[in-house]
């Protein structure tokens, strides 16, 4: 080879170039490819691999995007590149530009939550708190408006940069649509996958406005205060049992439990009770002096018991519609569980019009701080 060749091919080599990028993390978005003094022969070969996109920016402004391909670079697919300052000295001088290549494929697994309680007014709990967090998946969807907007000249930018403007995005987003859904408080964990679709549609155009589609969202656990999750806990038993049968119950376990205590007066009672009952079942079984069996005289029917008294019924406004029939110890459960309150209108059979629980004088226990009367003679 002669040094006209040698010459010739060094002449060749600095007109040919090739832009291209390997990604060996996980974890960067944009990559700025370095040049000297960011000169690009007219001619060089651009390699833009599956899953980027490279974006041209020149003096600050965006030049051109190109997606996953091969590209020889010059005036036929640069057209723009002819009315730039960098291309004023003929097709084939250098032209400057920054060449970013932007990593398109998708970003899974980040992770967000709520950095504070997110405060709700439940109908029933009051002013409550919760928390919540899970993960999201999102890819660049417009490689252009992502540098304009967001990179600007970072010559290195990763998803952890992104992330802290996209956590707060999210958790802003969060709050206001919890708060507009209104929900029953135990229902929020309920319905996470509701939520998270809700969520996902409401954030989207927030983030198509820099360039970046959120592609999955998810809640993984909505969480309270343990107090308020036994108060729901206790709360959804009372709501789902009978209070009549569950009364009942809880007066033969009451009663099952005097008779077994041996030391106190009740059981000392249903003992005495019980002896009797089988002295007397002895008794008409043996003659205590002949041994034999003893025959009872037949006894008359006894006379049947009068009819017990009919229960008050109570009727009470919930949610601005009518409730009920309800029993006195129903109508007490339900106070106890916040369903009524002191304000609450209640009627019964014979009353002329609804009335405050408060002002109903049978209702006034549920209130407690009951007054005695004065002593005799004070």
């Amino acid at each position: 080879m002669g040094i006209f060749d040698e010459i010739k091919n060094k002449l060749s080599n600095e007109f040919i170039d090739i832009i291209e990028w390997f990604d060996y993390t996980d974890d960067t978005i944009v990559h700025r490819f370095e040049r000297y003094q960011n000169e690009i022969k007219n001619g060089a070969q651009l390699i833009v691999r599956e899953g980027q996109t490279a974006v041209f920016i020149n003096e600050g402004q965006l030049a051109d995007v190109f997606k996953p391909g091969t590209y020889t670079l010059n005036t036929q697919n640069l057209p723009i590149l002819t009315t730039l300052k960098g291309w004023k000295y003929g097709f084939n001088s250098p032209f400057k530009a920054e060449v970013y290549f932007v990593n398109t494929h998708l970003f899974t697994d980040e992770k967000w939550g709520t950095k504070n309680p997110i405060t709700l007014n439940d109908d029933r709990f009051g002013l409550v708190e919760i928390r919540a967090f899970g993960t999201y998946a999102f890819k660049i969807s417009d490689a252009g408006k992502f540098i304009i907007d967001i990179v600007g000249t970072d010559a290195n930018f990763t998803n952890f940069e992104i992330n802290e403007h996209l956590k707060s995005l999210i958790s802003t987003r969060f709050t206001d649509t919890i708060g507009e859904a209104n929900l029953p408080i135990e229902l929020y964990a309920a319905n996470t996958t509701e939520l998270s679709e809700t969520c996902q549609e409401v954030m989207q155009p927030e983030f198509n406005s820099v360039g970046i589609s959120l592609e999955k969202f998810f809640i993984e656990n909505v969480s309270m205060p343990e107090e308020l999750k036994k108060e729901i806990f206790e709360y959804s038993r009372i709501d789902k049992l009978d209070l009549d049968k569950l009364t009942k119950f809880k007066t033969a376990k009451a009663i099952e439990a005097a008779a077994t205590n041996e030391g106190g007066t009740a059981g000392a009672g249903m003992g005495m009770g019980m002896g009797f009952v089988l002295a007397q079942q002895m008794g008409g079984m043996m003659n205590p002096m002949t041994g034999q069996q003893q025959v009872q005289p037949q006894q008359a029917s006894p006379v049947a018991p009068p009819p017990m008294p009919a229960q008050v019924q109570y009727f009470y406004a919930a949610n601005g519609q009518q409730a009920g029939p309800v029993s006195f110890d129903q109508l007490k459960a339900l106070f106890a569980s916040r369903t009524v309150n002191k304000d609450s209108l209640i009627w019964k059979q014979g009353m002329v019009n609804w009335t405050a629980l408060k002002d109903i004088e049978e209702l006034k226990s549920f209130l407690g701080g009951s007054t005695p009367p004065p002593l005799p003679g004070s």
